[in-house]
C-alpha cells in the first residue's frame, strides 16, 4: 500500500483478519448506468458480496485520494446526478491524484489498487480488449496490460462483441493470463452467452476456481480472468444483439469515436435502442459476476485458513 491509498474501517479489519474482500469498480456506475439506477445497482452488488460472507471494497478516487470501499455518503457522490467524474484507468490515477481530481475507476485501476490494497478477486461487467483494426490503430485496452502484471482475478462476463476477441484471448495469452470458463467451454461476449471461441480451461465451481487461482499465484504474477456468461434468462435477444452492434458500429464510425470513450457510447445506443434490453442484461450479468467472485473469494480465504 502507498499513503495515498485509503482503505474504508471494514476493509482494512478483514484483509487483517484474512477475511475475504471483494473488489468492485465505479466506472460501470459513474459511465455505465443512469442515475439512480446506478445507485440501486451499486447498493445491490455490496449486498450481494455482504450475503454471500465477504466484505465488498468498492474504489474510486475522490479529491485526489483513491479509496478502497466507500461509505454510503461516498457512494452516493460517485452515483449523483451530475456527478461529472473523470473515466480513470490506471495512467490517470497519478494526474487525477496529484491534481486533486475526483474520477471512476476502471477495470485497469480497480485491479491496480484493489492488488495494491492486498485485494486479490474483483467483480466487474466486462473486460476491456484489442479494438477493431487495432494493428493499425494500436487501439488496446490498458486491462490487458494491467492483468499481465498484478495478481488479481478478475470475475467478468468476457468482452463486448464489439471487440476484436479473438486477438484479445491471444493477447492474454501472450500475457500468461490463464482464462477460466466458469461452467462453459466457450469464451463469454457480454451481453451473450458464447462468443464462438473456446476457452482454454473450464472450472465448474467456485473450489476448483479457488485452486487454480492458488496455484497460479504460486507459479507467476500474472491476474487471472474467470469468465462468468450471463445468466441464460438474462441473455440479450440474439438478433436484436446483432442489430444494435452494427449500428453502433457505425456510430464509432461517424462519430469518429475511438480509445476509452467507445465503450461509454457503445452502450448509450444499446441502452438507448434496445428500450433498456441491454440494461436489464447489463444489471444481471453484474450482480451474478459479484456472487460468484463472492463465492471464489471465500474459498480462497478459507484455504489460507
Amino acid at each position: 500500500m502507498t499513503p495515498q491509498l485509503s482503505l474504508h474501517e471494514e476493509v482494512a479489519s478483514a484483509l487483517a483478519a484474512g477475511d475475504p474482500v471483494v473488489a468492485l469498480e465505479s466506472t460501470i456506475l459513474s459511465h455505465g448506468l443512469p442515475p439512480g439506477r446506478n445507485l440501486d445497482v451499486a447498493r445491490r452488488l455490496e449486498k450481494v458480496v455482504r450475503d454471500g460472507g465477504a466484505v465488498p471494497a468498492t474504489i474510486a478516487v475522490l479529491d485526489g485520494v483513491p479509496l478502497v470501499g466507500l461509505a454510503g455518503e461516498q457512494l452516493e457522490r460517485v452515483c449523483a446526478p451530475g456527478a461529472d467524474l473523470d473515466k480513470l484507468s490506471l495512467r490517470d490515477i497519478g494526474p487525477a491524484v496529484g491534481l486533486g481530481r475526483s474520477g471512476a475507476t476502471t477495470v485497469a485501476s480497480t485491479a491496480a489498487l484493489a492488488a495494491a490494497a492486498g485485494i486479490g478477486v474483483f467483480a466487474t461487467g466486462g473486460l476491456g480488449g484489442v479494438h477493431q483494426g487495432a494493428e493499425l490503430s494500436w487501439d488496446v485496452s490498458a486491462d490487458l496490460g494491467v492483468l499481465a502484471k498484478v495478481p488479481t482475478t478478475v470475475v467478468c462476463s468476457g468482452v463486448k462483441s464489439v471487440l476484436d476477441i479473438a486477438a484479445t484471448l491471444e493477447l492474454l495469452e501472450t500475457n500468461s493470463v490463464p482464462v477460466l470458463g466458469y461452467r462453459t467451454g466457450e469464451f463469454p461476449a457480454f451481453y451473450l452467452r458464447s462468443s464462438g471461441f473456446e476457452v482454454p480451461w473450464r472450472v465448474d465451481d467456485a473450489a476448483q476456481a479457488a485452486a487454480v487461482i492458488a496455484a497460479h499465484r504460486a507459479h507467476a504474477d500474472s491476474g487471472v480472468l474467470l469468465a462468468n456468461p450471463i445468466p441464460e434468462a438474462s441473455e440479450m435477444d440474439k438478433e436484436l444483439h446483432d442489430r444494435l452492434l452494427a449500428e453502433g458500429l457505425e456510430l464509432l464510425k461517424t462519430q469518429g469515436v475511438h480509445g476509452k470513450d467507445v465503450t461509454p457510447v457503445l452502450l448509450e445506443h444499446f441502452h438507448t435502442a434496445s428500450g433498456g434490453a441491454s440494461l436489464d442484461a447489463n444489471e444481471a450479468l453484474v450482480l451474478s459476476n459479484a456472487e460468484l467472485a463472492t463465492a471464489v473469494a471465500v474459498e480462497l480465504a478459507g484455504n489460507a485458513a
